[in-house]
């Protein structure tokens, strides 16, 4: 059933979880079975039929074993997650006292929502990105990289926190990690049933006669290898194609609900046009990638991508927020006198200060004196003359 709106949105998530994790085991049982065929076929030849009755029977035996040590995968990914991530991306979680402007504006958003405060995470990295972690309350986490906070303003970063709350209100982090767990899991046994493979060519069986009494035919144990490796390759490209149930959609939900919640819809664009084409995160997986907030794509590889072009999601929030799109952004400010977030500033690039005062009056603001009318050491009107003694 397609998701229409938000409240159907939150429920599609929930079914897809829970789907996610049916199909975790049927993919699980998928390898046991090719892996089960392959041991017959190595062991001895025989007719297709006897080996696809005997792997059939073998993975009879070793179900409860791959089902118990698929439940103790989720356990330990439930556990650990957020432990993996932060090992591959430097994530380090922080405080009001660390980073008071980040923390403020979360928690902000947070209790003007009545909503659990995720804990807050900087990771050291010039990318502009940010991405939300976690399968519950107690561990949903969102990390911001220090490009992002360094690059966007206030109203810009609130936008972005804004749109990674709503990912964890909208249940797409939790069914995130779930992809991320089974696309593991399949790795994992994949490699495994490959390097069980590897060994039986160079001595499993040995001791097994291919002359066995209950042996009928022979010549099925190439097309038995070659259906246990279709198997596993159908396996692992439906662990790649699970992505694709995360719907698109979700995306421009959050950017929904960062407007919703911050009530400023330019603020978004703006931070998504910032964001554009400068998000790729150094040394992170695919897995960390498409949970942020632009997973950057491009030609051939766009058609798997998991988010939207960020043309595509600021024409939404110009059509359905009204908001404004500035266009893209060619270049950012590179040095710390030019403030956060300000395209186009006049701060001079190599540091120094300038006069505050214009060179010429600004006409598009009512008129103001250049300097203010009383300043202390300059001379003021008195009795004694024109400008008199100088103030003290």
């Amino acid at each position: 059933m397609a998701a229409y709106g938000l409240y159907t949105h939150i429920q599609a998530n929930k079914r897809r979880s829970v789907l996610l994790l049916i199909g975790l085991f049927l993919l699980v049982y998928i390898m046991v079975f090719a892996g089960a065929l392959v041991a017959e076929a190595l062991s001895g030849d025989a007719s297709l039929y006897w080996l696809l009755r005997a792997a059939f029977r073998d993975f009879l035996m070793a179900l409860p074993f791959a089902t118990v040590g698929t439940l103790i995968w989720i356990a330990i990914a439930y556990k650990f997650h957020q432990s993996m991530i932060d090992a591959v991306t430097g994530g380090r979680e922080i405080t009001r006292a660390d980073e008071p402007r980040l923390y403020n504006l979360l928690e902000n958003l947070c209790i003007s929502r009545g909503l659990t405060m995720p804990k807050l995470k900087l990771m050291d990295d010039d990318a502009l990105n940010a991405f939300a972690t976690g399968l519950n309350e107690k561990q949903y986490s969102i990390t911001v990289t220090t490009g992002l906070a360094a690059r966007l303003d206030d109203a810009e970063l609130e936008a972005v926190l804004g749109h990674e709350l709503t990912h964890i209100r909208n249940g797409d982090v939790r069914m995130m990690v779930i992809a991320v767990i089974i696309a593991g899991a399949i790795g994992f046994f994949a490699e495994i049933f490959f390097r069980m493979m590897f060994q039986s060519g160079l001595g499993w069986g040995r001791g097994r006669s291919s002359g066995d009494s209950d042996r009928k035919g022979s010549g099925g144990a190439m097309f038995a290898i070659l259906i246990a490796v279709a198997l596993i390759v159908v396996a692992w490209l439906l662990s790649v194609l699970i992505r694709f149930a995360l719907s698109r959609s979700r995306e421009f939900l959050a950017d929904a609900g960062a407007v919703e919640l911050t009530k400023n819809s330019d603020a978004m664009i703006s931070a998504l046009r910032k964001i554009e084409n400068r998000g790729e995160l150094q040394g992170a997986t695919s897995a960390v990638m498409e949970m942020c907030v632009d997973n950057p794509r491009s030609g051939f590889a766009d058609i798997f991508a998991t988010h939207p072009s960020i043309e595509a999601r600021v024409k939404a929030l110009v059509d359905l927020a009204g908001g404004h799109d500035p266009g893209p952004i060619e270049q950012l400010p590179t040095t710390d006198s030019e403030i956060p977030g300000q395209i186009g500033s006049d701060a001079p690039q190599d540091g120094s200060v300038t006069s505050a005062e214009p060179a010429t009056p600004n006409r598009d603001s009512p008129f103001l004196p250049s300097r203010p009318p009383i300043e202390i050491g300059v001379p003021v009107p008195s009795a004694d003359g024109p400008w008199g003694k100088p103030r003290a």
